[in-house]
């Protein structure tokens, strides 16, 4: 594992780089949720998994998350998508890279899927586990992770979860094209959710699963929002069943 810096924008993005053998090779970008970080249980057991099948990843932070340059109150899904670019930007210019797959949790489910339906021509298979589509939804209704407000006259900033969220992802949240965007992917899409998530409601997976050509949706009995506990082997081994190479 080594780790890597990717620059955007004037900022500093840190990840983390999992080689597997062989000089040529496919590799996942995994993305994680919001105001958590590339270190999540889950996302370390993906890479493992994956290093294990032979698939490269590289797993990241977000701007304003864990290592990476930025605030968390500049943070906004728009941006989001530029951080995931310039990572895949990265991966694109890698003469060892084959195929290329998205993976991303939650809000990073969210980017993933909006950054498939911008280079549907460049990604090769997505994967969404909870995808927080609710996001939008939470915008337009003013609540946002347990933090109320008004969603037609927006604070600059929002206190979410101990930290500070700025009035601007909100403006940015109310008006995203997700599904739009999305549905311009038309490879293999997975969509893995909890039967228990109490965070983001399953029926957004079940559209997302809807407006996709060729998608297939696991619902895992019982696993909550972050697929804790035994969810998380679970979980994982799913996405890596899915994107392991065929040969």
């Amino acid at each position: 594992m080594g780790r890597i810096t990717i620059k955007r924008d004037g900022l500093t993005l840190v990840g983390d780089r999992e080689e597997p053998f062989g000089e040529i090779y496919d590799m996942a970008i995994l993305m994680h949720g919001f105001t958590a970080n590339r270190n999540t249980a889950l996302l370390r057991q993906i890479a493992d998994n994956l290093r294990n099948e032979n698939v490269a990843s590289v797993r990241f932070d977000f701007n304003g998350h864990g290592d990476s340059d930025g605030a968390i109150e500049d943070m906004t899904v728009p941006n989001e998508i530029e951080d995931a670019k310039a990572v895949l930007s990265y991966v694109r210019t890698d003469p060892h890279v084959r195929n290329i797959f998205l993976v991303g949790h939650s809000q990073g489910g969210v980017v993933a899927s909006m950054l498939a339906g911008l280079y549907p021509d460049i990604i090769k298979k997505v994967t969404l586990m909870a995808p927080a589509a609710s996001l939008k939804d939470d915008a337009l209704k003013g609540s946002t992770e347990g933090a109320d407000y008004d969603p037609n006259h927006i604070p600059t900033v929002i206190p979410v979860n101990g930290k500070k969220i700025g009035g601007f992802y909100i403006r940015t949240a109310q008006i995203l094209p997700i599904y739009d965007i999305s549905r311009r992917f038309n490879k293999e899409v997975l969509i893995i959710t909890g039967s228990n998530d109490q965070v983001v409601d399953p029926k957004y997976s079940k559209k997302y699963d809807e407006i996709y050509d060729n998608s297939k949706l696991d619902i895992i009995k019982n696993a909550d929002h972050s697929f804790t506990g035994k969810y998380k082997n679970i979980a994982a081994k799913t996405v890596s069943d899915f994107l392991k190479p065929l040969f």
